[in-house]
């Protein structure tokens, strides 16, 4: 059997209990936060004395956290393209009935109100240019972007297993800088939406733990493989009005590091929790080549962090169109 039917047969036995991780994982529409709970209520008499208010506090926070703001809500506005590629993974069918094409959908309707609601708070701020911003978004999800995982769901679920812890701690980093600023409601609705990406994180490196359980040198495999490539991050086109696709993403990647968002610690981190979450290090019955990706993997993290003290992040003062000058 070839290793793509494997992989396919792999997510069908996954499949026979995904309403159960549907029902662990994810939450009904009518249970779960909406963005209106965070957001000044347009039928009552005191919504524009709350506008006011988010607008005063929203001075008090610098230009490079609303860079910051401004690039998380935009890679979280690009649902489209991440629902894309999980539909097109092995083993998913976009039939109506088919079960991982109802987690993909109903996963990416519980990300979508992330984007909704920090939208409608940066336009609530007065801080940052919409419409420069609403033109990033929209070139982020027309230029789409290749991850490195092709329809691959081992790899596809190891990215996403990162990618949600990586969010998870962005968010979470939002939400001190804020409330320390004293941006409370900011800070409640960053903290929140961190929580959701902790949990679907949680899911995704269930899928891979049990994936482990099945097909071991496989899944091994896998790891490495995304690893070694690195993984990509959703903002890595990212571009301004009339420029060139990814020119952005440095100069927003070393803001985001200079205060302490996203750094390459970060991602280190990241690295060592999967490993000892997956508990690489006791799995049994690998081939030759897998106990190699194994070694490998162990021995990444504290090479990456050698290699990570070493960078120096830049005091550039950069321009970005999405601000409004001052």
């Amino acid at each position: 059997m070839s290793i793509k039917n494997i992989r396919i047969e792999v997510m069908q036995t996954l499949e026979k209990n995904i309403d159960s991780f549907v029902e662990k994982f994810l939450i009904p529409a009518e249970k779960i936060w909406q963005p209106t709970d965070f957001l000044p209520n347009s039928q009552k008499d005191t919504f524009i004395s709350e506008v006011e208010e988010i607008r005063e506090l929203s001075k008090e926070l610098h230009d490079d956290f609303w860079v910051v703001l401004v690039g998380d809500t935009i890679t979280e506005e690009a649902l489209p393209t991440y629902e894309s590629w999980l539909l097109d993974l092995d083993g998913v069918t976009q039939q109506p009935d088919n079960g991982w094409a109802k987690w993909v959908r109903t996963w990416t309707a519980e990300e979508n109100r992330h984007g909704d609601v920090l939208n409608k708070y940066l336009y609530l701020s007065g801080r940052v240019n919409m419409r420069e911003v609403e033109i990033t978004t929209q070139h982020l999800i027309s230029d789409g972007f290749d991850i490195g995982t092709a329809s691959d769901p081992y790899k596809n679920f190891v990215y996403t297993s990162f990618q949600e812890l990586a969010t998870y701690i962005s968010h979470n980093n939002v939400a001190k800088i804020a409330r320390q600023k004293g941006h409370k409601s900011l800070a409640k609705m960053s903290k929140i939406i961190a929580g959701d990406e902790m949990r679907h994180h949680i899911a995704y490196s269930e899928f891979v733990k049990e994936i482990f359980k099945i097909d071991p040198s496989e899944m091994m495999l896998a790891f490495q493989h995304m690893m070694k490539h690195k993984i990509v991050m959703p903002a890595m086109h990212l571009r301004e009005s009339f420029g060139a696709k990814g020119s952005l993403f440095d100069d927003f990647s070393t803001v985001a590091q200079r205060i302490g968002v996203y750094t390459g610690f970060d991602y280190v981190d990241i690295l060592k929790k999967l490993t000892v979450n997956w508990e690489i290090d006791k799995i049994s019955n690998l081939t030759p080549e897998a106990e190699k990706a194994r070694d490998y993997l162990m021995k990444l993290p504290d090479r990456m962090y050698r290699i990570t003290e070493r960078i120096t992040v830049p005091d550039t003062n950069f321009q970005f169109k999405w601000m409004i000058p001052a």
